[in-house]
């Protein structure tokens, strides 16, 4: 990322301004300061919600002329407070002494202070503005007005004067906004401009199919990029992680996706590739590493299903056609050939061996840099790493740099980052001032400029800032085959990215151990590592870069937490041989294979020892462990670990206490014997009641017949009486 100058930046001016002006409000673009002034003694107070009427002026293009030429200069009035603005005057003035150096530019842009008298070049009255509007007037100047100015930077001034807020409110509005003209210097002067196209997504690894779809509508942010690069000279440093994201989701890639990348493709545009997600080469150079860090692999990213083989591409495989054995037919085979990690990540047409780092790096790291990418490496630094050196081309030690200009390039920056066309034309004017002071430092010498890591950037911002500065047949090869000048290292490596760096390889270390209970550990590994280098990305602040730092490392310890034995309450143990359920939890989106290992702290339970099993994904599994109980009663503790399938300890010191209870398994097998016997004896004696009651009542039956027997035969003798 090009480093900010300490006198053009902007936090810079805002304390400065911040501690020489008591204002009611600091209009956003830096435009103008405006606060109702010069009041009566009687004016009422405003209101404390009432917000800011701000001045805008800009002249010729950009802030450009053309010597001896006239110009139009234009004055808006924006109206952001709750009261309706009336009617006023505006009066444009120049200052026909030059501003001479960068810090003249500063000065006067943000403290309104210049050498010199001021002359009006024209005034107009501004129509009354609406609460929430603006109003634009339009001053023409001819060539007289203007002069025989020489080429140079002129401070520019416009001020309001007899506005009022409210219908009836006596409260007046009396500000002034502060721009430059400059009169274009005759030389030419070759100058490129750097943009680097970057995304981040979401979850810090590869941009998803809705992300893409939503970058690349026609209002998303990679569609603004290319849009604004479209047609211009800009260098175009892409990071190759967005061409991947795009071309791992094969035919289910959305349909705009694919369109941005033939359109990039097919851009005139000269390009090279930056390192994948834009990690920082610098960082990785001071932590020692023997090479730049990739991408392990893509591989987890590609879903056959979307790379369906092409019939005329397809591999034939050798079968015998009937009636003709000795003469194979070629049939194509079902598996599609995926593309590799080289085919995912190319970045069509790119100049080879470029590096643009983080500026906090060493004449070590430049030669660490050659044993990354080859002799002939070239680094791209901001000039603030070279003592301010403002030279496009330079050498140090032999090793080959680009140097982008500081102050020229945070002007652009912020341009390109602005995306109200009002607010943009001050900072225009200033980046013009500054282009013309630098050309006037070196005449006809090349000039390289680096727009900050941006993603959010307008179409209409990014082509604005290009314009201001690109010139016609700027080709960055050729300026790499100029002569450089000699050049010397001027700033300090930052230890807490180098220190970073080794952190969260260590991180990745664990996670790689910790993988061995997938089955395929790239699923884990590869978006982890692609984080890792998003992580240490160009262009982060130094207060975030902590953050997400602390981030990673808080995400990583999640993840190696993700598998565990929960905490357990005691467990009963009734019987002398049972299974303990031993829950397992898995917060993984994959399916794990792991290893529990019982040891009892009391060799009175005998445990086996290992048990291993699969739990599936964001899921808890019961793992049955076989015990055997040779006391009677009392409380033993169970000590289990985690292992994968390799021996890598997962989780341990796990343990649960076991309450044996062996000896109730023979008293309720007591009263259980007691019940049964009592049972059967019972069912006995019931039984033996009923055949005595049943017998009794056969005998009175066959009493009772044999009496009616005996009743009969008496009955039946001779002689017995009759009825």
């Amino acid at each position: 990322m090009t480093a900010t100058t300490p006198e053009h930046g902007l936090r810079a001016r805002l304390r400065r301004l911040a501690a020489r002006t008591a204002v009611l409000a600091i209009a956003v673009g830096g435009l103008a300061v405006v606060a109702p002034a010069s009041a009566s003694a009687a004016d009422p107070t405003p209101s404390s919600d009432e917000q800011s009427v701000t001045l805008h002026v800009s002249a010729g293009l950009r802030g450009l002329i053309a010597p001896g030429s006239s110009a139009t200069a234009m004055v808006t009035v924006e109206n952001d407070s709750e009261s309706r603005l009336s009617a006023a005057q505006v009066d444009v003035e120049l200052n026909r002494t030059p501003l001479t150096d960068d810090a003249a530019v500063s000065t006067w842009l943000d403290d309104g202070e210049a050498a010199g008298d001021f002359l009006s070049i024209g005034s107009d009255q501004t129509p009354a503005v609406n609460a929430g509007a603006d109003a634009t007037s339009t001053i023409f100047v001819p060539e007289s007005t203007i002069g025989d100015l020489p080429p140079g930077v002129y401070p520019l001034r416009a001020e309001l004067t007899g506005a009022r807020l409210g219908e009836d409110s006596r409260v007046r509005v009396e500000t002034t906004a502060t721009s430059v003209l400059v009169v274009a210097a005759s030389e030419t002067t070759q100058i490129g401009v750097l943009v680097p196209v970057t995304a981040t997504p979401a979850d810090g690894a590869l941009l998803t199919a809705e992300e893409l779809s939503t970058l690349t509508a026609p209002d998303g942010d990679l569609t603004a990029q290319l849009d604004g690069v479209a047609g211009t000279t800009a260098v175009i440093a892409l990071d190759p992680a967005i061409p991947a994201a795009i071309r791992v989701l094969g035919t289910s890639a959305p349909e705009t996706a694919r369109e941005w990348l033939t359109r990039l493709d097919e851009l005139p545009n000269t390009r090279f590739a930056l390192q994948f997600a834009d990690a920082d080469a610098a960082a990785q150079a001071q932590a020692g590493l023997p090479e730049l860090l990739q991408p392990t692999t893509l591989a987890p990213y590609l879903d056959p299903v979307n790379f369906p083989r092409d019939a005329a591409t397809a591999t034939p495989t050798p079968t015998a056609t009937p009636g003709a054995a000795s003469v194979p037919t070629p049939q194509p085979t079902d598996a599609p050939v995926l593309p590799t990690d080289a085919e995912l990540t190319a970045v069509e047409g790119a100049l080879p061996r470029i590096l643009w780092p983080d500026d906090s790096l060493t004449q070590g790291d430049l030669r660490a840099f050659a044993g990354y990418l080859g002799n002939g490496t070239t680094t791209i630094v901001s000039s603030t790493a070279v003592g301010g050196q403002s030279v496009a081309h330079a050498t140090v030690d032999g090793q080959d740099l680009l140097v982008t200009d500081a102050a020229i390039s945070q002007a652009l920056s912020q341009v390109a980052g602005t995306a109200d066309a009002v607010k943009r034309q001050r900072l225009l004017a200033e980046a013009t001032a500054l282009l013309q002071l630098a050309q006037g430092r070196a005449p006809g010498a090349p000039l390289l400029i680096g727009l900050d890591r941006d993603e959010n950037r307008s179409s209409d911002a990014l082509r604005d800032a290009i314009s201001t500065a690109d010139s016609i047949g700027f080709e960055l090869a050729a300026l790499r085959a100029t002569p450089a000048a000699a050049a010397t290292l001027t700033d300090a490596p930052d230890p807490a990215r180098a220190a970073a760096v080794t952190s969260l390889l260590a991180d990745e270390g664990a996670l790689t151990a910790f993988s061995s209970i997938l089955s395929d550990p790239q699923v884990l590994l590869s978006p982890e590592r692609i984080r890792i280098m998003r992580t240490l990305a160009v262009g982060t602040s130094e207060s975030a870069f902590a953050e997400d730092v602390a981030e990673h490392q808080a995400r990583t310890q999640g993840t190696l937490a993700a598998v565990s034995i929960p905490p357990s309450s005691t467990i009963q143990l009734l019987t002398a041989n049972a299974d303990l359920p031993i829950a397992v939890r898995n917060d993984l989106p994959w399916p794990v294979t792991v290893q529990l290992f019982a040891s009892p702290t009391d060799p009175r339970l005998e445990v086996k020892p290992m048990i291993e099993t699969e739990v599936q994904a964001n899921s808890t599994t019961r793992v049955k462990v076989p015990v055997s109980a040779r006391v009677g009663s009392g409380e033993v503790t169970l000590r289990l670990n985690l292992y994968s399938p390799t021996g890598v300890l997962i989780q341990g010191d796990q343990s649960v206490r076991v309450a044996v209870r062996a000896e109730w398994e023979a008293i309720g097998l007591v009263i259980f014997g007691g019940l049964t016997v009592l049972l059967i004896a019972l069912g006995v004696i019931r039984t033996v009641r009923r055949k005595r009651r049943e017998s009794a009542e056969e005998a009175a039956v066959e009493a009772q017949i044999e009496s009616l027997e005996e009743t009969q035969a008496m009955l039946d003798e001779p002689g017995a009486p009759r009825e």
